[in-house]
């Protein structure tokens, strides 16, 4: 049974008055689009958000670790946030880009300043699969080259022109797509040919051994030929670009051996190609060490790309390049109605400051490596544990059949401890080519008793599953 009580919370929610849920239920099926699934046996019905907090429709409290899709990143409803966005509304929502209005400058000067020269540019977007879009688009235009890298298990958006590059089966649809991407493998070094025990940047490494010595990684070495490989077999000599998670999201928080993307950058740039930072879940002081994912692989892309966090929310995304790329979308027009619009531009720089203020890069590194550390023991104890990896609040559990095999661990029995925990107070996301592994990535304001709480919560789950399993 559960040992750890959930941590106490004096916020009091609004008293639920829309329809029942039952009608809630008819109301989706007849009229949102089948398209957006909706997880667990009985749907959630959600109705308010109190920082790391969610409360349902009857006033249950859940500690949100998915943070909508690693997307609310300084705490639900943030009070600094919310005034500012509300004082926005009373004065001006929307005039687009063709005129000016203080916000939108202001927000680029403090965006701008957070990265490194020359990554001084900023176009303003609505959304992750509209930022990426659009930083392919540019590496195009820029070089004049067409075609694009990408690893398998990339996520980089829904969008059609995104379908090339997300290379994760389950978004993929029967209509010709992917002209001129071409996908390289992906250097997991859980799951792939190659890995040992000192590959990643995580306060945790993989179960699987190496003989390297200081500063050598053969794993590194041999996934760089299988780089050099592609650019040889699917390319031609000059190509457009690379585009890059610094962390894989939606493929379940897959790291890279230590020092391959600078060589792989490296790679890219002796064939003209430009290299594209997909910031969209790491940014934003997610991982900890850094304010930037590409930061901690020492490496400086020529476009960056970012959403979900940089809004808690608000639907917002971003295009960071150099003046040079910039001007190549200049020499004909290109509009975005809605991006740069006041109310976003006052919503990010809100939370710039909250980030800072509330220290969550901080909390990110401190309070996530203490997670990290606390899961790592639950691997020790548990065989369908097969890995535990991450960087600050960016981590992933996952699940096999056994550590040897690695096999990943079949789908209803992951449910059911993913709806063990939604029943104990703890959301999790799901990720993965088989969705075999937890996601963690909850608002950067979450404390080390929440992390005490949920770790218990998942060690429950995982011996609720081994007396099943037991019981078969």
């Amino acid at each position: 049974s559960l040992q750890a009580k959930m941590p106490p919370c004096d916020f009091v929610p609004e008293k639920y008055q829309s329809y029942t849920y039952d009608h809630m239920l008819e109301i989706r099926k007849r009229n949102v689009a089948p398209t957006l699934l909706m997880v667990y046996k009985k749907p959630l019905l959600l109705h308010q958000g109190h920082m790391q907090w969610l409360f349902d429709y009857e006033g249950r409290r859940y500690l949100d670790l998915f943070a909508g899709i690693a997307t609310v990143s300084v705490g639900h409803c943030h009070p600094k946030v919310t005034a500012a966005a509300q004082a926005q509304l009373a004065r001006l929502w929307h005039t687009s880009s063709i005129y000016m209005h203080p916000p939108i400058q202001e927000y680029a000067e403090k965006l701008a300043s957070l990265l490194p020269d020359p990554l001084k540019v900023v176009f303003l977007t609505n959304s992750g699969s509209e930022a990426n879009d659009l930083a392919v688009f540019l590496a195009r235009l820029y070089t004049r080259n067409f075609d694009i890298i990408c690893f398998r298990g990339a996520y980089h958006g829904g969008s059609p022109y995104m379908l090339g590059v997300t290379s994760v089966g389950y978004y993929k649809h029967g209509v010709a797509n992917g002209f001129g991407c071409a996908t390289t493998m992906l250097p997991d070094v859980f799951r792939g040919p190659w890995g040992g025990s000192h590959c990643r940047d995580s306060p945790v490494q993989t179960v699987r051994k190496c003989s390297c010595s200081e500063g050598v990684c053969h794993a590194k070495d041999q996934y760089i030929e299988q780089f050099k490989e592609t650019l040889n077999t699917s390319v031609p000599k000059t190509i457009a670009g690379f585009i890059v998670e610094p962390i894989q999201g939606v493929n379940g928080t897959v790291q890279y051996p230590k020092g391959f993307l600078k060589e792989a950058f490296q790679l890219v740039r002796e064939r003209g190609g430009l290299c594209i930072s997909d910031e969209v879940q790491t940014g934003f002081a997610r991982t900890g060490s850094h304010f930037w994912g590409f930061q901690s692989h020492d490496v400086l892309p020529d476009i960056v790309t970012m959403a979900k966090g940089i809004g808690n929310g608000f639907p917002m995304a971003a295009v960071v390049t150099t003046k040079e790329i910039a001007s190549a979308l200049a020499q004909n027009l290109h509009i975005n109605t809605f991006g740069g619009n006041a109310v976003a531009c006052v919503v990010g720089a809100a939370v710039l400051d909250a980030i800072e203020e509330d220290g969550l890069q901080q909390n990110s590194e401190e309070v996530g490596t203490y997670m990290l550390l606390e899961l790592a023991k639950l691997r020790e104890k548990f065989e369908i544990v097969g890995d535990v990896r991450g960087k600050g609040l960016m981590i992933g559990i996952e699940m096999v059949t056994n550590k040897g095999s690695r096999h990943p661990l079949p789908d209803e029995e992951i449910s059911q401890i993913w709806e063990d925990c939604k029943d104990m107070g703890i959301l999790l996301g799901r990720g993965g080519l088989f969705r075999q592994t937890f996601r963690i990535k909850p608002p950067m304001c979450i404390t080390r008793k929440d992390v005490d709480f949920a770790v218990e919560v998942f060690r429950t789950a995982l011996e609720r599953h081994v007396e099943r399993a037991a019981a078969k």
